[in-house]
């Protein structure tokens, strides 16, 4: 019996080995027939399948005889579909040619590098916020961008005030003097008019946000040396957008904003309107505000004519009106008296209007004209002393673009105005400048083959107090296969000098001197980076991806607002310099519906005046960042954050205590809108905790370095509806 068994299993085994076949595969690029590596074949309706490898080359083993359906998938690309029929082993390979997704392109269409190129083609390292984080970012402050910065790599937000909640942008490092704002490539936030810039952005109408890291002055002007921020504004489409967004939090904050856009035949018109507010809120019980009162109505319209299928007209208007109060909590709910006066208020009026046109002349050659007039006025007051004053700028530019198969030429010119006049009230000496910077620049990207790509430009500025500036630029992107590609990048940049820095906005520009131009010259700089980036598909389910950047800036004879006699402060320039280096690495793990985001910066910033070398302040040498999100079939997301800080310098010669700050997300989403929580700062982490934050009386306080959160553990959540 026992000999009759064996032979009956083993043919059992032969037959069940013949039924089984295998399917080999080399995908390509449809247009650079480039292998693709990382890309997953699937067999329809089975776990069975693998990814591709750094040939484009996917085996798959075990099918059974008959017709099989084998889905073949990779972001960016459209998915593809290929029914074979087994019915004995395959022999052959079979070739398959994806070809690049349009929809998933228009999401990474960048434009802080004034090109029309993909982020993945641009030579020039640029980040870019959009999609569906940017809506997570946004669920966990609506009311402004802070956090959505300062939770990128390499981004630090630095607060500024301990009761107004002022802040500003450090890239690597820098002061945010050194980082340029631009509002869909118009320079809004420069000068006084950057003061409450990051407080009084909402994000509901941005569809991305760009950020350049690095000298960036070739592509916009001066200001940029640390890098740019540029603030994408949703467009109308065909189908209607109406969007609305409820949030409360626990410290007693309320944001409303409402979103319509829609484009018709011959017009298209965008419609943005928030109204935030927040009451005083002091977790420490120290008395005074870690968030202040303020009240903030935003209102940005819109329009657009297309007067031909070649030509395109935009009209906009941005407005916002903000009164804001920090300070003594018993003076800010009005029970003031000679002790508990102290106060910090802000009363500001934000007015802006762009104009846009661009003209397709020819298939290649696109020409673009566009102008901003901007109004600005702010008044800082605090006990016995306010500053206030009203600032006019404009920026207009006309460039002139031609795209060749493998070139791209952009020129333009631009005229640049800034003038500020301060209020003449309670001030030993005025600060009033009257800015003017010409421009002309010229940028070429030019693709040399499937491997590398080369971005090169030049701008000269001429500015009416600080002379002539030649500023060139250099990117290439190195593509060795579509796993591993390397950037590598660099350019000079300049700062036209103002008193409207992170230093004098902590005095509140109290006894600040005005900059003298005969005695003053522009900071210049120069800097580059060397980024890589590699990503692979490990099984069908599970990619990864790691992108590591080393950077390095040096700023010579920077400005340096010192202490003289009778207690004023000015700005000198001593010999010497600043400068960042560092790495970024962001590392990305992807499996089924979970994503786990890694970041760490090293940021190494130091300073040498005559002769003496010394640490950076309010710098975190050492930066993590980490999150992990859970996403259900669009239905649910859930994400877990963890943000660790070093210790940084002070400025008065301390050191600030290292710090971990944790939060948890969750949205429930359904076809027409959204519910949302937001735990922030888990374990309340205060720098009221390591200390106090301020010295002397109540009713004259003097604030210390606000380097860690002074809010604590806010609960924020809401409904988003989409109509």
């Amino acid at each position: 019996m026992k000999s009759l068994i064996l032979p009956v299993f083993a043919l059992f085994f032969a037959f069940q080995s013949l039924a089984q076949n295998t399917f080999t595969t080399v995908v390509r690029d449809s247009e650079t027939k480039e292998p693709l590596t990382g890309v997953t074949v699937l067999v329809r309706g089975t776990a069975n399948g693998t990814a591709t490898d750094h040939n484009g080359f996917a085996r798959i083993t075990n099918i059974p005889d008959g017709k099989c359906v084998f889905l073949i998938r990779m972001i960016g690309y459209e998915e593809h579909e290929e029914d074979f029929i087994f019915t004995f082993s395959q022999q052959d390979t079979v070739k398959i040619f994806l070809s690049a997704s349009d929809e998933e392109v228009d999401e990474v269409i960048i434009t802080a590098t004034r090109s029309s190129r993909t982020i993945e083609n641009t030579p020039t390292r640029l980040e870019a916020i959009s999609g569906e984080e940017l809506e997570e970012k946004g669920n966990m402050k609506p009311g402004d961008i802070r956090m959505m910065l300062n939770e990128s790599t390499g981004i630090q937000t630095q607060q500024t005030s301990a009761t107004s909640y002022n802040s500003s942008i450090r890239i690597q490092g820098l002061d945010g003097k050194y980082t340029q704002i631009l509002r869909d490539g118009f320079p809004l936030y420069s000068g006084f008019s950057g003061g409450l810039g990051l407080l009084q952005v909402v994000p509901l109408d941005l569809k991305q946000v760009e950020v350049i890291k690095g000298a960036s002055s070739t592509l916009y002007g001066g200001g940029a040396i640390a890098g740019l921020v540029n603030l994408v504004s949703r467009m109308p489409k065909e189908e209607r957008e109406l969007n609305f967004l409820l949030n409360g939090t626990s410290a007693v904050g309320l944001d409303i904003s409402g979103f319509y856009a829609q484009k018709f035949e011959k017009t298209g018109s965008t419609v943005f309107a928030s109204y935030n507010s927040g009451n005083p809120y002091d977790p420490a019980d120290i008395g005074f505000t870690a968030i202040p009162r303020y009240r903030r109505v935003t209102l940005n319209p819109r329009l657009y004519v297309y007067a031909s299928p070649k030509t395109t007209i935009n009209l906009g208007f941005n407005s916002t009106i903000e009164n804001r109060n920090g300070g003594d909590m018993q003076y800010i709910d009005g029970k003031g008296d000679d002790i508990h006066s102290y106060f910090e208020k802000n009363q500001t009026n934000r007015f802006s209007t762009q104009f846009g046109v661009d003209h397709q002349m020819t298939d290649s050659v696109v020409f673009r004209l566009k102008n901003s007039f901007s109004y600005y006025d702010r008044k800082i007051e605090i006990p016995d002393f306010a500053f206030s004053g009203i600032q006019f700028s404009s920026f207009t530019e006309a460039t002139y673009a031609i795209k060749r198969k493998n070139h791209e030429w952009i020129t333009g010119l631009n005229l640049w105005t800034e003038r500020f006049t301060q209020d003449k009230t309670n001030t030993a000496s005025v600060v009033d400048y009257n800015h003017t910077t010409i421009g002309a620049f010229v940028q070429n990207s030019w693709t040399a083959s499937d491997l590398f790509s080369l971005e090169t430009g030049v701008r000269g500025d001429y500015q009416n107090e600080y002379g002539f500036f030649l500023l060139p630029r250099l990117a290439a992107l190195f593509k060795f296969n579509s796993s591993l590609s390397a950037r590598l990048g660099g350019g000079l940049g300049y700062k036209t000098p103002t008193v409207f820095t992170e230093d004098a906005e902590r005095l509140q520009f109290r006894n600040v001197l005005p900059v003298d131009p005969k005695n003053i010259k522009a900071e210049q700089s120069i800097g580059g980076n060397l980024d890589l980036n590699y990503r692979t598909s490990i099984t069908p389910e599970m990619s990864f991806s790691l992108n590591i950047l080393f950077f390095y800036t040096r700023i010579l004879k920077p400005l340096v607002l010192t202490p003289v006699e009778n207690g004023f402060y000015e700005f000198l320039q001593p010999d010497g310099f600043i400068d960042t280096k560092g790495v970024e690495v962001n590392a990305k793990l992807t499996y089924s519906d979970f994503k786990l985001f890694v970041g760490y910066t090293l940021a190494d910033v130091n300073q040498q005046m005559n002769g003496v070398l010394t640490a950076f302040p309010l710098v975190a040498k050492h930066r993590l960042n980490n999150v992990l999100m859970y996403e259900l079939d669009e239905k649910l997301k859930v994400g877990l954050e963890a943000y660790y800080y070093s210790k940084q310098k002070l400025n008065d010669g301390g050191t600030g205590q290292a710090y971990w700050i944790c939060g948890l997300m969750a949205e429930r989403l359904w076809e027409r809108f959204s519910v949302f929580v937001n735990f922030e700062n888990l374990f309340d982490t205060r720098q009221t905790k390591f200390g106090s934050i301020y010295t002397g009386p109540v009713s004259n306080p003097v604030f210390k370095d606000i380097y860690a959160p002074v809010d604590g553990f806010v609960v924020n959540g809401g409904i988003k509806l989409r109509l």
